[in-house]
């Protein structure tokens, strides 16, 4: 770990990682989750937790986890549980875990597997959760469907609720569900931003031609939906008016692979 001007860095990670999510549960501290991407080691999640000085990030909990972690979220109201999206070879799935007690220790090998959400024939993409408060429902998305499932962790069953294709001329590569209208999901791929409404799973508005790699909604102003592009930086959308983005943002020197409003 190193403190300085530029920022504080956590270097406990023994292999590349592609996910991090904030753990919103754990009001009392500032901790993320980490999940690494190791395609012949095990791979790891760590659970990161902000000093109370601010100074340093310290590891709390290292788990291992068998295949490489493409998606990590946690829950919003528990903070021992979150999901993963995950792939080894030709396999892949999605799973909701449950961090064990740790009673001082930092290293504990076993998560307890809630519940796996099968069902799916497409490769799996991301796991949304319930955007706030206490919730049973979880929707997952993989290149072709929207599968929303009603969760019972303490029972260990996840059931599909419902389920939707977008067809075979598009191919979704994550969504994100909407703070202020907890009805509506958008999903996007290479081409497109869809938003769907839950109740009937019908596509409700649409933003054509943007090849987007990442997307998330203004939590503080509804309507306001923010894109990552592959070479022409963010844009910000009204998605009243979707035809173009009402401001640009200049990009990087590379790809985005994640953004977060």
């Amino acid at each position: 770990m190193q403190g300085g001007s530029t920022g504080i860095v956590y270097g406990g990670l023994k292999y590349q990682a592609r996910c991090i999510a904030d753990v919103k549960a754990d009001t009392g501290h500032t901790s993320f989750l980490a999940g690494t991407l190791s395609l012949r080691e095990e791979n790891e999640v760590h659970l990161i937790r902000l000093s109370p000085s601010g100074a340093e990030l310290t590891c709390e909990g290292l788990f291992y986890h068998s295949s490489e972690i493409w998606d990590l979220a946690s829950c919003p109201y528990d903070h021992c549980m979150f999901s993963t999206v995950f792939a080894s070879g030709e396999t892949y799935g999605a799973v909701i875990w449950k961090i064990p007690e740790l009673y001082g220790q930092s290293n504990s090998p076993q998560l307890e597997q809630l519940v796996s959400l099968d069902g799916h024939s497409c490769k799996i993409k991301n796991i949304l959760w319930w955007p706030s408060g206490k919730h049973d429902k979880v929707i997952s998305i993989d290149e072709q469907n929207l599968f929303l499932w009603s969760l019972d962790s303490s029972s260990k069953i996840a059931k599909v609720q419902s389920q939707e294709s977008v067809g075979i001329l598009h191919y979704l590569s994550g969504g994100a569900w909407d703070p202020h209208d907890q009805n509506t999901v958008a999903a996007f791929g290479d081409s497109l931003v869809q938003c769907w409404d839950l109740r009937s799973m019908k596509k409700t508005n649409s933003i054509e031609h943007a090849h987007v790699r990442d997307a998330d909604y203004n939590p503080n102003k509804q309507h306001i939906l923010a894109s990552a592009e592959d070479e022409t930086g963010i844009h910000l959308w009204d998605l009243r008016m979707p035809k173009v983005p009402f401001k640009e943002l200049p990009g990087h020197a590379h790809w985005y692979f994640l953004l977060f409003c």
